[in-house]
């Protein structure tokens, strides 16, 4: 197969990818066709036929096919911007707006009245553009514009006089502005893997309506604001702030878990935030996010919040300025120098932050007594710093669309985590990949499981063990990786003898065959992902069973791979970094060891300032 195609673009020549579709070609070059159904990410649909084109060459198709669902050829010529698919365009745009609101739309003033200007056309208020609460950001009134409609059309306008929906929280639903582009359908379904909205018959038309029951919430919405990120009307819209109006926008990343969504922040002119819209170019989240992050951001415009240092005089707390607040705190700290004192840093503060706060505690206070507030489950990440090297996933998020298969082990992830959730749903409801869930709740992810496990709470050691016993027992390991890249081998197959698993169904409550089938499905393909939370587990085991995955990952060869690996679910926004920069009772800046004289030497030398060489009280041992 050929690894890139040439062809033309008006005039321009473009090189491109096989199996790339002429309107994604065409974007990569700078040339913009009209569209309104098509959206990155998603598979071609040419429901509304606006990114017509005409093609010349070997084998092109005939007629005027979308750009969006015709896939490039090799030497073709394709024409974009002829004045029979201008003539075409404006014809399919004007059955569009037959049922959409267009008073404005094609008005030549549209850009001279302002929200208090009395129409001249005596349009009727509810089919002007200023009451849509989408106005200046809507992908239709942008494209009637750049196509030059005619203000008149021949087409009568039909209202659909459909009630808006407004009985589910977040957002609202106005199918009167709807153009039955399926976009939100397509991502409910094809991005989110949820399939909570569908395309319904309503008296003869077509609408967007609830794939089960009578509301959202009976449907199984996520309310993850998918559906509104792609509407290109006012059809879906966030219901707070619903008419407010952006004058400036700033990226920032969420800070409610751990993926680091990058978001686009939406601030109106009294200086608030209405509207959090996922960034699509990010690597983090792919243009995802959760309804956390979409709709929880509003804590930032609470008028209670402290924008004043406050210092308890007489019992009662009152203003201070800054210069009082850090004179007393400084006074107070003195006599607390030493393992007296103990440092907890936000994990929504930023790497720079956190760094600042451990290096005080160990440089002023004169101790390793520092940790990150969410640090409640240390015991994931050790282990992958003993066998793996580094204390982290070893991949990112979005391989995992292309993993073959997921073992998920006490992890309610599409709570916690729910963007890495996206990926392995996509995964499995491709049909290109199968889950295995070891858990005794029933999660959102145990719907999608080939293989539930639901152990006795505290014998999950003993289960994943088993699953090592059967892989050896039936010579399903990747010996080859196993030589080349793993130490003491014999011994460990040794020690697994001992995973009898007649005494492991009898600790575990796992039949046999159970444990057999989740053994076979998770060593039968690679690459294979293990994610996990143990957030069921008991603290004094969740290091060896973090410990036996780690095992169980290496035994089958799903280590130093794309899309395979391990994946440590924590729960605060910046664990991961605050670690990485030090805010940890065991180790400094780099995860050098606290412990070796070596590594202390080299960060005292660099702050020119001792450190206690013993290590630390974290989080959960703060007394």
């Amino acid at each position: 197969m050929v690894d890139e195609i040439t062809l033309s673009i008006d005039g321009q020549e473009v090189k491109t990818q096989p199996g790339k579709m002429i309107i994604e070609a065409a974007m990569d070059a700078g040339k913009y066709i009209p569209y309104l159904c098509y959206y990155p990410g998603m598979k071609p649909y040419g429901a509304c036929r606006m990114c017509v084109v005409e093609v010349e060459g070997e084998r092109s198709p005939p007629g005027k096919p979308a750009s969006c669902t015709t896939p490039v050829g090799e030497g073709w010529k394709v024409t974009t911007d002829s004045s029979e698919l201008k003539d075409l365009r404006r014809g399919i745009m004007e059955l569009l707006i037959s049922e959409h609101p267009h008073g404005c739309l094609t008005c030549h003033r549209v850009e001279l009245c302002g929200p208090t200007d009395l129409c001249l056309r005596h349009v009727s208020v509810n089919d002007r553009c200023l009451t849509c609460p989408k106005n200046e950001r809507c992908e239709l009134k942008d494209t009637v514009r750049f196509m030059e409609m005619e203000m008149d059309t021949p087409l009568t306008y039909n209202n659909r006089h459909l009630p808006q929906a407004v009985k589910d929280p977040y957002w609202d639903m106005d199918m009167n502005l709807c153009i039955v582009c399926a976009r939100c359908v397509r991502a409910c379904d094809e991005v989110r893997g949820d399939s909570a909205i569908t395309l319904q018959s309503h008296s003869g038309r077509t609408i967007i309506g609830t794939a089960q029951g009578t509301s959202l919430l009976e449907s199984g919405c996520e309310f993850c604001g998918a559906c509104i990120d792609v509407c290109p009307t006012g059809a879906l819209v966030e219901r707070d702030y619903k008419w407010d109006k952006a004058v400036t926008s700033i990226t920032s990343t969420c800070p409610h878990c751990p993926v680091g969504c990058q978001m686009t922040l939406e601030v109106n002119k009294r200086d608030k935030l209405i509207r959090a819209i996922p960034d699509r170019h990010a690597a983090a989240n792919h243009g995802q996010a959760c309804f956390k992050g979409k709709f929880g951001l509003d804590f930032v415009n609470n008028r209670n919040r402290l924008n004043k240092p406050l210092i308890r005089r007489e019992g009662v707390l009152q203003e201070a300025t800054w210069p009082e607040a850090l004179d007393f705190v400084a006074d107070k700290l003195k006599t607390y120098v030493g393992d007296s004192y103990a440092m907890l840093a936000s994990s929504r503060g930023t790497n720079e932050d956190n760094y600042i706060a451990q290096k005080f505690a160990r440089t002023v206070m004169n101790t390793n007594n520092v940790d990150v507030s969410s640090s409640t489950r240390p015991e994931l990440l050790n282990p992958l710093q003993e066998q793996l090297g580094h204390p982290s996933a070893t991949n990112s998020i979005w391989e995992l669309e292309q993993a073959s298969r997921f073992l998920v082990v006490s992890s309610n992830m599409t709570e916690e985590q729910n963007v890495v959730a996206v990926p392995i749903k996509k995964a499995l409801t491709q049909g290109t990949a199968s889950l295995i869930v070891i858990d005794q709740r029933e999660t959102e992810l145990t719907r999608y499981a080939k293989v539930w496990l639901k152990p006795r709470p505290g014998s999950e050691v003993a289960l994943i063990g088993g699953m090592i016993r059967v892989i050896f027992d039936e010579s399903i390991d990747d010996h080859d990786f196993l030589a080349e890249s793993c130490e003491d081998v014999t011994e460990f197959r040794n020690a697994i003898w001992g995973f009898d698993l007649i005494q492991v169904e009898r600790v575990t409550g796992v039949p046999q065959s159970q444990i057999r089938a989740a053994a076979r499905e998770f060593a039968a393909s690679k690459p294979a992902a293990i994610l996990y939370a143990l957030e069921t587990l008991p603290r004094a085991i969740r290091e060896e069973c973090s410990r036996a995955l780690v095992n169980l990952a290496l035994v089958t060869g799903n280590v130093g791979k794309k899309s395979a690996g391990l994946f440590p679910l924590l729960t605060g926004a910046n664990d991961q970094g605050s670690r990485d920069v030090g805010c940890a009772p065991d180790f400094l800046p780099g995860h050098r060891n606290l412990t070796s004289e070596q590594g202390r030497q080299r960060v005292a030398g660099a702050w020119n300032a001792q450190i206690p060489p013993f290590r630390g009280v974290g989080a959960l041992d703060i007394t």
